[in-house]
Protein backbone atom coordinates (compact mmCIF):
# COMPACT_ATOMS: atom_id res chain seq x y z
CA UNK A 1 0.00 0.00 0.00
CA UNK A 2 1.73 3.20 -1.18
CA UNK A 3 -0.34 5.24 0.92
CA UNK A 4 0.84 3.21 4.15
CA UNK A 5 4.51 3.49 3.12
CA UNK A 6 4.56 7.06 2.55
CA UNK A 7 2.84 7.82 5.59
CA UNK A 8 5.71 5.37 7.35
CA UNK A 9 8.29 7.94 5.20
CA UNK A 10 6.75 11.05 6.91
CA UNK A 11 5.56 12.29 3.90
CA UNK A 12 2.42 14.22 4.34
CA UNK A 13 -1.19 12.93 3.55
CA UNK A 14 -1.59 15.27 0.76
CA UNK A 15 -1.50 12.95 -1.94
CA UNK A 16 -4.45 12.61 -3.85
CA UNK A 17 -7.58 10.04 -3.23
CA UNK A 18 -7.85 6.59 -4.93
CA UNK A 19 -11.40 8.16 -6.41
CA UNK A 20 -9.37 11.53 -8.38
CA UNK A 21 -6.74 8.84 -9.19
CA UNK A 22 -9.61 6.83 -11.12
CA UNK A 23 -10.95 9.58 -12.74
CA UNK A 24 -7.27 10.46 -13.73
CA UNK A 25 -6.50 7.18 -14.98
CA UNK A 26 -9.94 7.36 -16.95
CA UNK A 27 -9.09 10.69 -18.58
CA UNK A 28 -5.97 9.68 -19.55
CA UNK A 29 -6.90 6.91 -21.60
CA UNK A 30 -9.52 8.81 -23.61
CA UNK A 31 -6.34 10.65 -24.57
CA UNK A 32 -4.40 7.87 -25.92
CA UNK A 33 -1.56 9.84 -24.08
CA UNK A 34 2.35 9.29 -25.20
CA UNK A 35 3.15 12.62 -23.15
CA UNK A 36 2.04 13.23 -19.27
CA UNK A 37 3.70 16.42 -17.71
CA UNK A 38 2.45 16.67 -13.63
CA UNK A 39 3.66 19.49 -11.44
CA UNK A 40 4.07 17.88 -7.59
CA UNK A 41 5.19 14.21 -7.43
CA UNK A 42 5.02 13.71 -3.78
CA UNK A 43 5.15 10.08 -3.37
CA UNK A 44 4.28 9.06 -6.61
CA UNK A 45 0.99 7.90 -6.17
CA UNK A 46 -0.51 10.08 -8.93
CA UNK A 47 2.17 9.53 -10.93
CA UNK A 48 1.29 5.88 -10.69
CA UNK A 49 -2.35 6.52 -12.00
CA UNK A 50 -1.44 8.10 -15.00
CA UNK A 51 1.85 6.46 -15.67
CA UNK A 52 -0.53 3.17 -15.83
CA UNK A 53 -2.55 4.27 -18.38
CA UNK A 54 -1.12 6.00 -20.95
CA UNK A 55 0.07 3.80 -24.15
CA UNK A 56 2.93 1.59 -23.67
CA UNK A 57 5.50 3.62 -25.26
CA UNK A 58 4.94 6.88 -23.73
CA UNK A 59 6.65 9.20 -20.88
CA UNK A 60 5.50 10.77 -17.85
CA UNK A 61 7.86 13.72 -16.71
CA UNK A 62 7.09 14.55 -13.06
CA UNK A 63 8.56 17.58 -11.14
CA UNK A 64 8.89 17.89 -7.17
CA UNK A 65 11.17 20.49 -5.43
CA UNK A 66 11.58 17.88 -2.53
CA UNK A 67 14.55 15.33 -2.96
CA UNK A 68 13.04 13.00 0.12
CA UNK A 69 10.42 13.15 -2.08
CA UNK A 70 11.74 12.45 -5.61
CA UNK A 71 13.73 9.21 -3.92
CA UNK A 72 11.49 8.12 -2.31
CA UNK A 73 8.80 8.14 -5.70
CA UNK A 74 11.59 6.83 -7.39
CA UNK A 75 11.67 3.57 -5.82
CA UNK A 76 7.81 3.09 -5.89
CA UNK A 77 7.91 3.56 -9.58
CA UNK A 78 10.11 0.92 -9.61
CA UNK A 79 8.47 -1.51 -8.02
CA UNK A 80 5.80 -0.98 -9.81
CA UNK A 81 6.95 -1.19 -12.70
CA UNK A 82 7.02 1.90 -14.14
CA UNK A 83 10.21 3.40 -13.75
CA UNK A 84 11.47 3.24 -17.57
CA UNK A 85 8.22 5.25 -18.21
CA UNK A 86 8.52 7.77 -15.64
CA UNK A 87 11.13 10.79 -15.68
CA UNK A 88 11.46 12.47 -12.04
CA UNK A 89 12.66 16.43 -12.03
CA UNK A 90 13.83 17.56 -9.34
CA UNK A 91 13.87 21.05 -8.51
CA UNK A 92 11.71 23.87 -8.15
CA UNK A 93 8.70 23.94 -10.28
CA UNK A 94 8.54 27.47 -12.05
CA UNK A 95 11.85 26.61 -12.84
CA UNK A 96 11.95 22.98 -14.32
CA UNK A 97 8.40 23.57 -16.14
CA UNK A 98 9.97 26.04 -18.41
CA UNK A 99 12.93 24.08 -19.40
CA UNK A 100 10.64 20.84 -19.78
CA UNK A 101 8.33 22.87 -22.29
CA UNK A 102 11.24 23.87 -24.07
CA UNK A 103 12.42 20.65 -24.57
CA UNK A 104 9.30 18.76 -25.68
CA UNK A 105 7.79 22.01 -27.80
CA UNK A 106 4.57 23.14 -28.64
CA UNK A 107 1.55 21.01 -28.80
CA UNK A 108 3.24 18.08 -27.51
CA UNK A 109 2.01 16.74 -24.78
CA UNK A 110 -1.24 14.68 -24.03
CA UNK A 111 -1.98 15.20 -20.59
CA UNK A 112 -1.41 17.90 -17.67
CA UNK A 113 -1.77 17.36 -14.15
CA UNK A 114 -1.06 20.20 -11.67
CA UNK A 115 -1.18 19.33 -8.05
CA UNK A 116 2.09 21.55 -6.44
CA UNK A 117 1.87 24.99 -5.04
CA UNK A 118 -1.63 26.29 -5.31
CA UNK A 119 -0.59 30.26 -5.28
CA UNK A 120 1.89 28.96 -8.43
CA UNK A 121 -0.89 27.59 -10.41
CA UNK A 122 -1.61 30.80 -12.17
CA UNK A 123 1.64 31.10 -13.71
CA UNK A 124 2.09 27.16 -14.19
CA UNK A 125 -0.71 27.35 -16.87
CA UNK A 126 0.73 30.22 -18.44
CA UNK A 127 3.79 28.04 -18.71
CA UNK A 128 2.29 24.71 -20.15
CA UNK A 129 -0.38 25.85 -21.90
CA UNK A 130 1.17 26.10 -25.62
CA UNK A 131 2.46 22.77 -24.52
CA UNK A 132 -0.75 21.01 -24.88
CA UNK A 133 -1.81 19.58 -28.19
CA UNK A 134 -5.05 20.18 -29.52
CA UNK A 135 -7.52 17.01 -27.78
CA UNK A 136 -5.32 17.29 -24.72
CA UNK A 137 -5.71 17.64 -21.29
CA UNK A 138 -5.04 20.05 -18.48
CA UNK A 139 -6.14 18.62 -14.98
CA UNK A 140 -5.75 20.69 -12.07
CA UNK A 141 -6.28 19.58 -8.56
CA UNK A 142 -7.56 21.20 -5.35
CA UNK A 143 -9.17 23.72 -7.57
CA UNK A 144 -12.04 24.17 -4.88
CA UNK A 145 -9.83 23.82 -1.57
CA UNK A 146 -7.78 21.71 0.68
CA UNK A 147 -7.98 20.98 4.20
CA UNK A 148 -6.98 24.93 5.55
CA UNK A 149 -9.19 26.90 2.89
CA UNK A 150 -11.84 26.38 0.97
CA UNK A 151 -12.34 28.37 -2.40
CA UNK A 152 -15.12 31.16 -1.51
CA UNK A 153 -12.38 32.17 1.81
CA UNK A 154 -10.74 35.14 0.12
CA UNK A 155 -7.53 36.12 1.49
CA UNK A 156 -5.25 33.03 1.33
CA UNK A 157 -2.44 33.18 -0.90
CA UNK A 158 -3.40 29.34 -2.43
CA UNK A 159 -7.00 30.02 -2.63
CA UNK A 160 -6.26 32.80 -4.58
CA UNK A 161 -3.95 31.31 -6.99
CA UNK A 162 -6.35 28.38 -7.15
CA UNK A 163 -9.10 30.58 -8.04
CA UNK A 164 -7.11 32.81 -10.38
CA UNK A 165 -5.94 29.66 -12.34
CA UNK A 166 -9.85 28.09 -12.77
CA UNK A 167 -10.77 31.73 -14.18
CA UNK A 168 -7.76 31.94 -16.10
CA UNK A 169 -8.65 28.76 -17.85
CA UNK A 170 -12.65 29.19 -17.81
CA UNK A 171 -11.49 32.51 -20.06
CA UNK A 172 -9.30 30.84 -22.43
CA UNK A 173 -11.13 30.68 -25.80
CA UNK A 174 -8.89 27.55 -26.50
CA UNK A 175 -9.95 24.81 -23.97
CA UNK A 176 -13.62 23.78 -22.80
CA UNK A 177 -13.90 23.14 -19.02
CA UNK A 178 -15.15 22.27 -16.11
CA UNK A 179 -14.59 21.68 -12.99
CA UNK A 180 -15.75 18.37 -10.73
CA UNK A 181 -16.78 18.56 -7.14
CA UNK A 182 -14.84 15.41 -6.40
CA UNK A 183 -13.18 15.40 -3.11
CA UNK A 184 -11.58 19.51 -2.72
CA UNK A 185 -12.38 19.30 -6.55
CA UNK A 186 -10.51 18.53 -10.44
CA UNK A 187 -10.56 20.95 -12.78
CA UNK A 188 -10.73 19.26 -16.17
CA UNK A 189 -10.05 21.55 -19.30
CA UNK A 190 -9.84 19.99 -23.03
CA UNK A 191 -8.03 22.21 -25.35
CA UNK A 192 -10.02 22.72 -28.72
CA UNK A 193 -9.02 20.53 -31.76
CA UNK A 194 -7.83 23.40 -34.06
CA UNK A 195 -10.69 22.20 -36.96
CA UNK A 196 -13.35 23.22 -34.00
Amino acid sequence: NLEGKARDAGLPPIAISPEVGNLLSLLVKTTDARCIVEVGTLGGYSTTWLARSMQPNGMTFTIDKSKKFAQFARTQLQEAGLSDRVEIRVGEALTELPKLCQELGPASVDVVFLDAMKREYPEYFRVVRDCIKPGGLLLIDNCLGVSNWWIDEEGHPDRDGADQANRLVAADDDFDSCAVPLREGLLIARRKSRHC
